[in-house]
């Protein structure tokens, strides 16, 4: 393993991998609101119970939606669903109704939220707790239900190929994955395999 050269740069980066998921909640009318959140991330709450930590910055819509309701979906964006991401993230709600690209909504199953027809993994969650950090606010969110599209075999949490899925990865710009490099314990090189260490 080759050793890199690093140099500071001080504190101004925030650089994280993250994955790009469209939020889906309901505006005081009844209509749907969606915009793209990339804080997204999840915390065990024990066994095979886990909460969806998603933190939004400053007094967006979908923000005051979250903390009216209580209730909100994330909906996995894929490369082809892209643009719809895009659009939502430049086009703000209190300028008007997000109509200008067609995208179809239905409800969440166990939920009373909007749902994005075009994503291939949605979470249907009702917050559980927040928590406030300067103009941040990161709900720990219980899940409730998660939507898999059908063509998406997968066993359990660590059984899941992301090409598969083929998700748009956020990090200041988007990015697509490239391939299934292998599963946990692969390159561990004394022959463990499916272990997931502490």
């Amino acid at each position: 393993m080759n050793t890199v050269r690093r140099r500071s740069e001080g504190t101004g980066y925030s650089l994280c991998v993250q994955p790009a998921f469209i939020i889906g909640t309901n505006n005081e009318d009844g209509t749907p609101n969606f915009a793209p959140i990339t804080w997204v991330s999840a915390a065990c709450a024990g066994g095979n119970d886990y909460l969806l930590v998603i933190s939004m910055f400053g007094g967006k819509t979908t923000k005051q939606n979250v903390m009216r309701t209580g209730r909100l979906s994330a909906n996995l964006v894929s490369t082809d669903m892209l643009p719809l991401m895009d659009y939502f993230g430049t086009h703000h709600a209190r300028d008007g109704k997000k109509d200008a690209l067609p995208y179809a909504v239905s409800r969440g199953k166990k939920v009373d939220v909007p749902v994005l027809d075009a994503s291939r993994w949605v979470y249907e969650c009702e917050v559980e707790q927040s928590v406030q950090t300067g103009e941040s606010t990161t709900f720990f969110c219980r899940i409730r239900n998660v939507q898999i599209d059908e063509s998406v075999s997968c066993r359990d949490t660590f059984d899941v190929d992301l090409t598969r899925l083929d998700p748009v990865i956020y990090s200041g710009m988007y990015h697509s994955i490239g391939k299934l490099l292998g599963r946990i314990g692969d390159f561990a090189g004394d022959g463990r395999t499916g272990e997931h260490g502490a």
